[in-house]
């Protein structure tokens, strides 16, 4: 999983792009630990805080760009396959705004954030913001 993480991060995608990816996976699986630590590391890196806010309703909200939209629509085909079968339309959609190899690249950070979650929330992994000091 760690080697997995590692080809993520070094995969050459927007740092901001991989943090939207993580966290709205996260919100979709219902991760509390994942979002917390996705949300504190977008905010670190600079990411503003409306568009993390609005992140859950991204369809409507502006504040995103095309490339984005297409890989947020991406995540949520992959992370809920059993329900969506990853539709042609939603890939046919990443394909104006990314190459071949961007988007296996981000079908790879899709399925190794959902497994992070799966672990996180089996082991019951508890969001830094809930601990008590």
């Amino acid at each position: 999983m760690l080697a997995l993480e590692k080809a993520v991060v070094s995969s050459g995608l927007e740092h901001s792009l991989i943090e939207l990816v993580k966290t709205r996976a996260s919100q979709l699986n219902g991760c509390a630990f994942c979002i917390d630590m996705h949300t504190r590391d977008a905010l670190k890196a600079g990411e503003a805080p409306a568009r993390l806010f609005l992140l859950d309703a991204w369809r409507e909200a502006p504040q995103y760009t095309p490339r984005e939209r297409a890989a947020l629509a991406w995540t949520e085909a992959l992370t809920l396959v059993a329900r969506t079968h990853a539709p042609d339309a939603d890939y046919a959609g990443l394909l104006p705004h990314f190459s071949e190899e961007e988007i296996v690249k981000l079908s790879l950070l899709i399925a190794t954030i959902n497994a992070w979650n799966r672990l996180a929330i089996g082991f019951r992994a508890v969001p830094a913001a809930g601990q008590v000091a």
